[in-house]
């Protein structure tokens, strides 16, 4: 048995007393994800009647996974806003008492917020040009002042102040032109009554390009030394996200400067403007979105760059979808040590979550226990709280790495217990096939993205 969320319309969830709620098991992982998704793309698809459970766990050695029952509630907890506990919400308290235990639920606040920085993330899917006839070709269709609007999140309760472009520095081949990657948005004044902070969102999309496709086969390690002044050799990341972080193509005519330039000036920018509000800085993003996302909360951290008028640091939050490791375990620690919370929303099933450092990861470090191994700090780990979700489809395996299938499981309240095989299995298929849609944009993504693996394989 499994247990299987079907999706209905997103809305307000109706708390369930503790007899009525049930408790979840994670199913198996599936091995034909692997394989569907090694070419699959970091793009949203269908998120309908996927097989799916919920688990949370804190990122350390040899921890256990933890089922944690589901509930489904109001916006509102038990009479308690959002704007009363913001910081728990952004993992003050690395989410304890949030999620955790299998007598402790996801948080109905944090699970809308989760949801929330999700939808933010897949506006930058919704707006990439994918016409190659287009002048902003791989680049955002809109202009700032009225991208959300065009995407569907006209009352997101954000203000768009900066698009950021990206190019990795592959050292084979021509230079890499710079690409949209994401934006910068500040809450506005309405927001901020509702989030009871002033919010800066940094929001990056997945891979697309064959460039980008290439950075992220770059799996050695290399330090990062984003602080002059205390390199710290030791703190390494993988090295194709940090050239895609880093490189600079001084031929992009949307703007001047690498990624992490023009992220640094932004963020700061704004936290500065609002240095006598409560501040929050929140980086979401989906796959390599999130390796980017997780690199600028310990870049800014590392650099002390999130401090408000009264020297108090400034909250940084990463919601990871979908992310891969990003650096080794000195890099863990020391995003640890400055206080950069992670929240990584993951399925069991995908397994770009387990990469880089399938063989020497985490869980290799130490052999039985208490002696570590000479090769420890070559260890890819990841960072922060895990929140595990067990989804696949029969139907559409690279639904394992699909940022709507994420959202759609997250949003839907309604759990139901079926047969995984046998007539109940085809029957579902059946019923899966007549009622299929097809969401334009989406194809186009899935079509443009294994164009570009291929592209970057040299097929």
């Amino acid at each position: 048995m499994a247990i299987h969320l079907t999706n209905p319309p997103p809305g307000l969830y109706a708390a369930k007393t503790p007899s009525q709620q049930q408790q979840h098991r994670p199913a198996g992982s599936h091995p034909a994800a692997a394989a569907a998704a090694a070419a699959t793309v970091a793009m949203p698809q269908t998120a309908s009647a996927a097989s799916s459970s919920v688990a949370v766990k804190k990122n350390r050695q040899a921890a256990p996974v933890v089922v944690a029952r589901r509930r489904t509630t109001a916006v509102e907890s038990g009479g308690v806003a959002l704007a009363s506990v913001w910081r728990e919400v952004q993992g003050e308290r690395d989410w304890e008492g949030m999620v955790g235990t299998a007598a402790e639920e996801l948080h109905p606040l944090l699970r809308g917020e989760i949801v929330r920085y999700g939808e933010l993330v897949a506006a930058t899917y919704k707006a990439f040009d994918l016409d190659a006839a287009s002048k902003r070709y791989l680049n955002c269709k809109y202009g700032k002042a009225r991208m959300l609007d065009e995407v569907g999140m006209a009352g997101a309760g954000y203000e768009v102040t900066r698009y950021i472009y990206a190019a990795p520095d592959l050292a084979a081949g021509p230079p890499c032109p710079s690409r949209w990657i994401g934006y910068v948005a500040v809450a506005t004044d309405e927001a901020v009554r509702r989030l009871g902070r002033r919010d800066i969102v940094v929001s990056f999309r997945g891979t697309v390009t064959g460039s980008e496709w290439v950075a992220n086969m770059m799996s050695s390690l290399a330090p990062a030394r984003f602080d002059p002044a205390d390199p710290r050799p030791d703190v390494k990341v993988e090295s194709g996200f940090l050239s895609v972080y880093t490189s600079d193509d001084a031929t992009c005519r949307f703007t001047c400067g690498s990624c992490r330039n023009q992220l640094l000036s932004e963020v700061t920018r704004l936290v500065a403007k609002h240095k006598h509000e409560d501040v929050s800085v929140t980086l979401a993003g989906h796959s390599m979105g999130s390796s980017l996302a997780l690199l600028l909360g310990y870049d800014l951290a590392e650099l002390g760059l999130n401090r408000d008028a009264r020297g108090r640091a400034v909250p940084i939050t990463v919601f990871s979808f979908a992310g891969p490791r990003v650096g080794n375990t000195a890099f863990k620690d020391r995003c640890d040590e400055l206080g950069v919370k992670v929240l990584r929303v993951v399925n069991v099933n995908d397994p770009i979550t387990k990469l880089p450092g399938i063989f020497l990861n985490e869980n290799s470090r130490v052999l039985g226990g208490k002696l570590e191994l000479p090769w420890s700090s070559s260890c890819y780990t990841h960072v922060g709280v895990e929140l595990a979700l067990d989804f696949f489809k029969a139907r559409d395996p690279a639904c394992v790495h699909d940022l709507e299938a994420y959202l759609g499981l997250l949003k839907c309240p309604k759990v139901t217990k079926e047969m995984k095989e046998g007539e109940d299995l085809i029957s579902k298929a059946k019923k899966i096939v007549l009622e299929q849609s097809f969401d334009t944009w989406r194809w186009q993504m899935a079509a443009i993205q294994v164009g570009g693996l291929v592209q970057a394989l040299g097929m």
